[in-house]
């Protein structure tokens, strides 16, 4: 059930996001004692593979919005980066970009084993894009960033520099218990980055991105606030480093609406740059996903039709996992 609607099909005021149980999972065992949950969900014989992952603090279930339509056309492989979502705490000392793109190589070696090898394009939103840009591997067909934190040589430097520091600095501030999920979904409201989310979207925040205390007071971040903001700091060492002149599959970015005021990191214009199709979406923030989810959709769909792999024939047995 994608979310509560009334007996007309429409979307009430306030929705409930309804997760599915996966079709069915897989732990894969990466550096410093972390395992990721890797869950398979939408139509498992499709002949295309969609892999999804998320943006720092999040969790791949908030995006529930978008790729629940998704679902009865592609086969969907969701996966949280360490030390967010489904996954249990590891090591500090190995939170960072580096293990993080091992991490994400480690994942595809995984979902091919598991599933069974079929093409596959990658779907990513802000932190994760920029593990996919430096992963090592070459399994995709084509790939989907929204909204990554780019961030090439020149007189921007400085600018992307500070909004780092203040991004960091904010994320530290956070506070990382609270009594009740609602709670946390209240002073969602306040912040400028969930102004524009779809009627129950902050809720969906509260129970994919918080989880019960040791104890059983109340919450805590699932992914603490202190390693979120060192993951914001090594975007800012990282994003340089990017340079998607050298992609290796068709590639697309969709990115926020760069006439409004950015609530995470700038939005760089990549309308200039030949190697990719660039594309915003009006009126829409660094949560575009949880913002406009047809939009982004839409989108999707017309990169896959461009680089021909909408229609793609069915490969019988392609899909169910191995024993």
């Amino acid at each position: 059930m994608k979310s509560a609607t009334d007996t007309a099909g429409h979307q009430p005021t306030n929705p409930t996001w309804r997760i599915p149980d996966p079709i069915s999972t897989c732990e894969v065992q990466c550096a410093g004692q972390a395992s990721i949950v890797v869950r398979q969900h939408g139509n498992a014989d499709a002949p295309l593979r969609l892999i999804l992952s998320h943006g720092n603090g999040l969790a791949i279930d908030l995006y529930y919005p978008f790729w629940s339509l998704l679902a009865d056309e592609f086969e969907l492989i969701v996966y949280d980066l360490r030390n967010h979502g489904w996954n249990h705490p590891s090591a500090r000392e190995h939170h960072n970009l580096p293990t993080m793109i091992n991490d994400h190589d480690l994942v595809l070696e995984a979902v091919d084993r598991r599933y069974g090898e079929k093409t596959c394009v990658g779907v990513f939103h802000s932190l994760s894009t920029v593990i996919a840009l430096l992963s090592f591997t070459q399994r995709y067909s084509g790939l989907l960033l929204v909204d990554p934190p780019l961030c090439k040589p020149g007189a921007s430097d400085e600018d992307f520099d500070a909004a780092t520091e203040r991004a960091a600095a904010m994320t530290r501030s956070r506070h990382e218990r609270y009594s009740a999920e609602e709670d946390f979904a209240d002073m969602l409201e306040y912040l400028p980055s969930f102004a524009r989310v779809l009627p129950g979207v902050r809720q969906l925040m509260a129970r994919t991105t918080l989880r019960p205390t040791a104890d059983n007071t109340g919450y805590e971040l699932r992914c603490p606030a202190e390693l979120e903001a060192q993951v914001i700091e090594y975007i800012r060492s990282f994003a340089p480093l990017l340079d998607l002149d050298t992609l290796y599959c068709p590639t697309k970015v969709i990115g926020a609406d760069p006439t409004l005021p950015y609530t995470y990191l700038p939005s760089f214009d990549l309308s200039q740059i030949a190697a990719v199709q660039y594309d915003f979406v009006v009126d829409a923030t660094h949560l575009v996903q949880m913002e406009k989810p047809e939009e982004c959709v839409l989108m999707l769909r017309d990169f896959l039709d461009r680089i021909g792999l909408l229609n793609l024939d069915s490969e019988p047995g392609a899909g169910t996992p191995r024993c």
